[in-house]
């Protein structure tokens, strides 16, 4: 069993295409494919990105998302929920999940954590129920700020609930704290400050909150090999065990 990793896609997939991904010639459907997040194929509900998830799903192997900031939170929990190598999913299709946050997922014998979710920057989130709607919107266009929409462009679900976070520690307790890889969107608290020093200049400061600081406890507490996660738009190894990725696919050891 292969298990490849990559990171956010934001409803391109073009580099799963043959060209790109000349490895898949040799795969079938119990590979994976985890992309740590801002998966973006669930989004709008449309026949485009209907037939867009049908061409994911013809892929060879299995495509496996964790949530980012970035997702339909409203349309992805629509999708059936189904146990599934160990832990909780939903199925988009039959061979494309979303694995859920705070499970154990088995591959090829190994452990996997999955936590996904991360908070947005700090951008001005607009409501449609508010009777200045109208005025705030255009008044943001007219500066040409970006805004989201509650509901339409942004979701609170971004980041997990009281019951998810219960979840996570039920689920790493049964592991003893003891996991071969985690797979996340965002990085710990201490992680994401190492990784912001190179990134300040152009992008400015990512936000610490309760789940950095919650996967900065994990990151103390238990016991792994690679800590996976996306997010940040870049390509780096942090410390030797903590892989941020963005457009790279990298495959596991056997």
């Amino acid at each position: 069993m292969a298990v490849y990793l990559t990171g956010d896609t934001h409803r391109d997939f073009s580099r799963f295409q043959e060209d790109v991904f000349p490895e898949q010639a040799e795969l079938q459907k119990t590979d994976v494919m985890i992309i740590c997040g801002d998966f973006g194929g669930v989004w709008d509900g449309s026949p485009e990105e209907a037939e867009l998830l049908d061409w994911l799903d013809a892929r060879p192997f299995t495509t496996l998302f964790i949530s980012g900031n970035h997702e339909n939170f409203t349309l992805l929990s629509s999708c059936p929920r189904e146990r599934w190598r160990g832990g909780m999913t939903r199925r988009v299709r039959p061979s494309v999940r979303l694995l859920e946050r705070g499970q154990m997922f088995d591959f090829d014998g190994k452990r996997f954590f999955t936590m996904g979710g991360a908070s947005s920057r700090d951008i001005p989130i607009l409501e449609r129920a508010d009777p200045l709607f109208s005025v705030r919107r255009k008044w943001h266009e007219y500066r040409k700020n970006v805004y989201w929409i509650r509901g339409e462009t942004w979701w609170p679900e971004e980041m997990p609930s009281e019951s998810e976070y219960r979840t996570a520690l039920d689920t790493l307790d049964r592991a003893r704290w003891s996991v071969d890889y985690i797979v996340t969107h965002c990085a710990p608290t201490s992680v994401q400050n190492l990784f912001d020093l190179k990134e300040a200049q152009s992008t400015g400061s990512y936000l610490v909150n309760r789940l950095t600081d919650f996967l900065e406890e994990v990151s103390r507490k238990c016991t792994f090999d690679c800590w996976f996660f996306g997010h940040y738009h870049g390509n780096y190894v942090i410390e030797d065990r903590y892989i941020l990725l963005y457009d790279r696919i990298v495959r596991l050891a056997p």
